[in-house]
């Protein structure tokens, strides 16, 4: 997760600030050979992939630090996350694909760092690679896996996650519901939230803010990605120098990387990638097969689906969009102003029944709720009042969730609990009804069965 504050190294270095600004700046990268000796590489496809790595690092931290950001314990020496990003060869797009850190592996041939011992290739979990063999063990097991080449690699800590966003100003996160993990500390409210460093941490490394543990940290990781490039694309650094550079020598001076990625590159890269946003870039995760893949000392591992992984590495190569093609005009627009819910409309399966005496409301209603998403019967009916005043909700306190998410798209309406009532929530349309406020799911990646997401999905107002 630290590793999200290296995605801007390849959205910096726009023409306007020029060479002299980043010319030096790679000088305080230390350098990494994770290449060395390899052999039967993958076929090299279109476009640039960086595999970017974050590491713990904890031992750089101020106990201040540890203690207010629940930083204790011992650092692990692993890979706590694997991002794999291809930028496509007209460089007018990002793809980052995220690696559970306990993906089952089957490591190649190599030699122990630590006890200088050989080992046979043998199965374990993706970021104990790191531990075992170094970022160069790492890059041969993820290539063998995705049979994707690997062009530059980049290792970011806590500390230069922390201190690089703290250098941007802070990152801007929304969030529709409250997030709590008592592990990390993090404590967010409902509603907008500029995060520092340190509360950044917190964000990209809970997982007990709900049940979807890694995968939901995976998706608020790619989340805070998203939200990185619009801070570092759309607040005018790119067009102040100083800034620029405050905030890349910060970045750059704790990174690690291989002895091909420099300031050339990064100068390059930045200035054919200068009309750069959210929109630009798109995420996804590897598809699982077996979230609880038992293995024999090794314990509890997530096995690919090794179908769809192939799939969605062959586009990789092939340089292809993982995204479906996004709606154009007033679709488009609509859902910039959606406002975040907790749960998918898609999810929520809805009736309506006309509470009035006017003619055609209840049909009205139905296909507007459907519009912005919902499920309703298409079938409106009569309610068995006609002199209802206030928009009423009716619903199953089990599907409290996506009552509130109609709530949302009425506003004024009344929730009313009906115990027993099922899963279909009731809406009865009243003479206050106006209109339908478009919503959308704060977390893009539930509903309608969608597996990748663009970053304009993902950040405020997406």
């Amino acid at each position: 997760m630290r590793i999200a504050a290296g995605l801007s190294v390849v959205v910096l270095g726009s023409g306007a600030i020029g060479h002299a600004v980043m010319t030096g700046l790679d000088t305080g990268i230390e350098r990494v050979d994770p290449f060395k000796d390899m052999k039967n590489r993958p076929r090299a496809g279109h476009g640039m992939n960086v595999l970017l790595v974050g590491t713990d690092g904890r031992e750089k931290i101020s106990p201040e630090e540890k203690r207010e950001y629940r930083l204790g314990g011992a650092p692990c020496h692993c890979t706590d996350t694997i991002m794999l990003v291809h930028i496509s060869a007209d460089r007018e797009r990002a793809s980052v694909v995220s690696l559970p850190r306990d993906s089952y592996a089957e490591v190649p041939a190599h030699r122990d760092l630590v006890t200088g011992k050989a080992h046979k290739a043998h199965p374990m979990k993706l970021n104990a690679t790191y531990a075992e063999g170094g970022p160069g063990l790492t890059v041969r097991t993820i290539e063998s896996m995705t049979r994707v080449k690997i062009d530059h690699y980049l290792e970011v800590d806590f500390t230069s996650f922390m201190k690089t966003v703290d250098a941007m100003g802070g990152v801007d996160i929304c969030t529709a519901k409250t997030m709590r993990d008592p592990n990390t500390g993090l404590d967010l409210l409902p509603g907008h939230h500029r995060l520092s460093g340190g509360q950044a941490l917190q964000y990209v490394r809970s997982r007990h803010v709900d049940g979807a543990s890694d995968l939901g940290r995976i998706q608020r990781q790619q989340r805070f990605v998203a939200a990185l490039v619009e801070e570092a694309t759309g607040g005018g650094m790119l067009l102040n120098p100083v800034k620029f550079k405050q905030v890349s020598s910060t970045l750059l001076g704790s990174v690690r990387a291989d002895r091909g990625f420099g300031s050339e590159q990064m100068l390059a890269l930045g200035q054919a990638m200068r009309d750069f946003t959210p929109s630009s870039s798109e995420f996804a995760s590897v598809p699982i097969g077996d979230p609880s893949y038992r293995v024999k000392g090794i314990g509890s591992t997530v096995k690919w689906d090794e179908q769809k992984a192939a799939k969605l590495f062959e586009a990789l190569r092939a340089d292809r969009p993982l995204a479906p093609a996004r709606p154009p005009g007033r679709a488009a627009a609509a859902r910039h102003t959606a406002v975040p819910v907790d749960v998918a409309p898609q999810q929520i399966r809805v009736q309506v029944e006309n509470g009035t005496r006017i003619d055609g409301l209840g049909g009205r209603v139905d296909s507007a709720l459907r519009a912005t998403g919902f499920d309703t019967t298409r079938a409106p009916g009569n309610g068995a009042s006609r002199d209802v005043r206030r928009t009423v909700i009716s619903y199953d306190p089990r599907w409290d969730r996506s009552a509130r998410t109609v709530s949302t798209a009425l506003p004024g309406s009344e929730l009313r609990a009906v115990t027993g009532q099922g899963r279909t929530v009731l809406v009865i349309a009243g003479t206050d009804y106006k209109k339908v406020v478009p919503v959308r799911a704060e977390d893009p990646y539930q509903g309608g069965g969608v597996g990748v997401v663009t970053g304009d999905q993902v950040v405020c107002g997406g």
